[in-house]
């Protein structure tokens, strides 16, 4: 027998098996069947489960308030099927030059004034050229400079443009995808739906907050309510704030006619916006002046924590600021304070 406590002991080399090292799980993503059956469930557990998500992540309740100007209306060579500022509909919107710098600033202080924390400067152009980036990032600066978080809108952008944009200051760039790609067709051809994801990549990659919804109530089926909805939760990240617009049927457009949307059926989106994207602002956007207090009530129960504030939104009509007063009031909800510039998002 061999002494184990000698030197001269043979060594048996021992080899460990280190256990192989687990890749990171990949990001949760969202199928469209997933959404679907969210969708499809009982209003009263949907509003349930969405409430509840909306409380563990935004405990504090309040609501943001975002102003929205149109800087530079009309004459835009899209065809976007919703949209009364397409240079091809006959729908009165007369095209206008960029607001001057002062015109912005006075518009801007005075949202500030009334509680709004978010500006949002929107312009119908297909694609801006450099030359009115370079005017955006006036504007941008000038209102930067008032204290109010700065969004733009401004169609498809090439990721120098974002950055010009960034570096003048800008947080937050809207740009939506509409609705789901498979719809997508039915809406628009003047741009298509890869368009729409190239410029929130350049967006991204500047470093800008991510602002990026879509509209139901364009004839849509359900399950292209699903799409959307499920392509806007698998971007990575997910959009920052994400406003939920309900289609606002202008004469002169070729959705005029649509069939009005079922209030239901958009308190659902509302709510499976939230639980798909439990840290995003939902933003109750287009359509709240057709709804009604107790629509929206319904749907900052289902967990929408942002307004557009203000009397028109772009170039169609939005609840004045006293009537939101009152209904914030009623609901015993508060508005987000103003933050001072800086400060983050």
């Amino acid at each position: 027998m061999t002494d184990l406590s000698s030197p001269l002991a043979p060594v048996h080399p021992v080899t460990l098996h280190r256990p192989a090292a687990r890749p990171p799980a990949p990001p949760a993503r969202w199928s469209v069947a997933e959404v679907q059956a969210l969708l499809e469930k009982p209003l009263m557990d949907l509003l349930f489960q969405a409430q509840t998500v909306h409380r563990q992540h935004w405990p504090a309740g309040d609501i943001e308030l975002a102003t929205l100007l149109s800087v530079k209306t009309g004459g835009c060579p899209e065809n976007c099927g919703y949209c009364p500022q397409s240079a091809e509909f006959d729908t009165g919107v007369k095209a206008q030059k960029l607001m001057e710098v002062d015109e912005v600033v006075r518009a801007a202080t005075a949202a500030r004034d009334a509680g709004a924390t978010r500006f949002c400067m929107g312009a119908a152009w297909r694609a801006p050229k450099d030359r009115d980036i370079e005017k955006m990032a006036v504007l941008v600066e000038a209102v930067k400079g008032l204290g109010l978080q700065t969004c733009a809108t401004l169609g498809m952008l090439e990721p120098q443009q974002a950055v010009a944009l960034r570096d003048a200051g800008l947080d937050y760039y809207n740009h939506n995808l509409d609705t789901a790609p498979e719809y997508y067709g039915e809406i628009v051809d003047s741009r298509t739906y890869q368009d729409r994801l190239d410029t929130l990549a350049a967006v991204r990659a500047a470093g800008i907050s991510v602002c990026c919804g879509g509209i139901v109530g364009m004839g849509e089926a359900p399950v292209h309510r699903a799409g959307l909805i499920a392509q806007l939760a698998n971007l990575e990240p997910y959009p920052e704030s994400v406003p939920i617009n309900s289609l606002v049927r202008v004469p002169g457009t070729p959705l005029a006619d649509a069939a009005p949307l079922d209030p239901f059926d958009f308190v659902r989106v509302i709510a499976v916006a939230r639980i798909t994207m439990p840290t995003a602002r939902v933003r109750l956007s287009a359509g709240r002046q057709q709804m009604g207090d107790a629509v929206q009530a319904l749907c900052f129960l289902a967990g929408a924590n942002s307004i557009f504030y203000g009397d028109k939104l772009l170039v169609t009509g939005n609840p004045d600021v006293e009537a939101d007063v009152q209904l914030l009031g009623k609901l015993g909800l508060s508005g987000r304070k103003t933050e001072v510039a800086g400060d983050g998002h």
